[in-house]
């Protein structure tokens, strides 16, 4: 019998890490995938973006309603706690022999909660990393010791994963997924980019999330604004992630957009469409971790502003910054000038080399689903 596994996405941020791994998990005759996506992707402020995920043709798409439509940290709990209910539901009927889950988002806490409770082995892409300014960070740890195979975006966070007790077999340096869109995605060129987003400057991509750990989660978003506007760059925002504070940001960025002719917002875009405003952007600026992730690939310069990412292993083109408007303008004209993009030319992204989904791929192929993978033993 082909082994059933079932992939887990909640938004388009970890669909887009997640699709080069499905991609070649669909292709192969001896696994069913099932795709199930709950939480932001079925948020119509969001972009419904669950059904980019059928167009893109996966065979089996399934959807979870349970996001309230709310901005606090109560409203976030409460989703979480529908999201265990649909998704128990869902797992009970379906009994896959495998989850696969990515990251940190609070969210994740659903489904694996549930597998767990429901014997299903579960798989976790990028445990080990850092992120220390947000809930992000217990979440991704929790969700490793929740799991039974492991998928690393670097080799320290590698190390950290068996610091924390997991067995060396269950554990896998595959790099981060993202990366693979630079390699096997049709980008949109130069040209396409400017077309369709009116590019006639040089251009500011920003990504800017709630900071969750504080009790005013956009509390650095001021300094960050105050920045911007003193700039005459082209401005390009993307939407922040569904959590506490998400609305304020949104609304302010709408408001600063209507306000200076030069910055543009968008609720969602394709991970091919991100990929090739990244490589057209002078720079970076923001709090998410694409700009750590992501950015040394393409030598491009980032700014990440404030706590949010603090910890998290990063490349030389990574200017960090207190959430300061000086510091951030300051930062803003060095990132630009021709001597420091000169000297991260050479810069290695730690998270990878664009090979991930192969590697992702091979250990969930050749996986013998027994007793072994369910029962963990401490080794520290």
């Amino acid at each position: 019998m082909n082994k059933k596994i079932v992939a887990i996405t909640s938004s388009r941020a970890d669909y887009s890490h997640l699709y080069w791994p499905l991609r070649l998990l669909e292709k192969d005759p001896l696994i069913d995938l099932t795709v199930l996506c709950f939480g932001p992707h079925l948020s119509p402020e969001y972009g419904e973006t669950w059904k980019q995920i059928k167009q893109d043709g996966f065979s089996q798409v399934k959807a979870v309603e349970c996001l309230l439509s709310s901005d606090t940290d109560v409203g976030m709990a409460k989703s979480l706690g529908l999201a265990i209910l649909g998704i128990t539901d869902f797992l009970a009927e379906l009994r896959p022999d495998l989850m696969l889950i990515i990251a940190d988002r609070y969210e994740m806490l659903a489904p694996a909660n549930v597998a767990l409770t429901l014997r299903i082995p579960i798989a976790h892409i990028e445990g080990g990393d850092v992120s220390e300014g947000a809930i992000d960070d217990a979440v991704r740890n929790a969700l490793t010791k929740m799991s039974h195979i492991h998928f690393t975006p670097t080799q320290i966070a590698m190390k950290r994963v068996l610091a924390m007790g997991e067995e060396p077999w269950r554990v896998h340096l595959s790099g981060a997924p993202s990366l693979d869109h630079l390699y096997k995605s049709e980008i949109p060129n130069q040209s396409i980019i400017n077309q369709q987003f009116q590019l006639s400057n040089r251009l500011l991509v920003v990504a800017y999330h709630p900071v969750t750990l504080y009790e005013d989660s956009t509390q650095e978003q001021r300094a960050l604004f105050e920045a911007l506007s003193t700039r005459k760059e082209d401005i390009v925002f993307c939407f922040p992630n569904a959590d506490t504070g998400s609305h304020k940001i949104m609304i302010k960025a709408q408001t600063f957009c209507q306000q200076n002719s030069n910055a543009q917002m968008h609720t969602n875009l394709p991970a091919q469409v991100y990929w090739g405003l990244l490589k057209q952007a002078d720079l970076m600026i923001g709090n998410s971790s694409s700009g750590i992730m992501e950015t040394a690939s393409l030598k491009l310069p980032a700014i990440n502003i404030g706590i949010r990412q603090k910890g998290r292993e990063q490349a030389e083109n990574i200017i960090d910054v207190d959430a300061d408007s000086e510091q951030i303008i300051s930062a803003i004209n060095r990132a630009l000038t021709s001597t420091f993009i000169e000297s991260i030319q050479d810069v290695v992204n730690p998270y990878g080399d664009g090979h991930a989904a192969e590697k992702i791929h091979q250990v969930l192929s050749t996986l013998k689903i027994d007793q072994k993978l369910m029962f963990k033993h401490n080794i520290l």
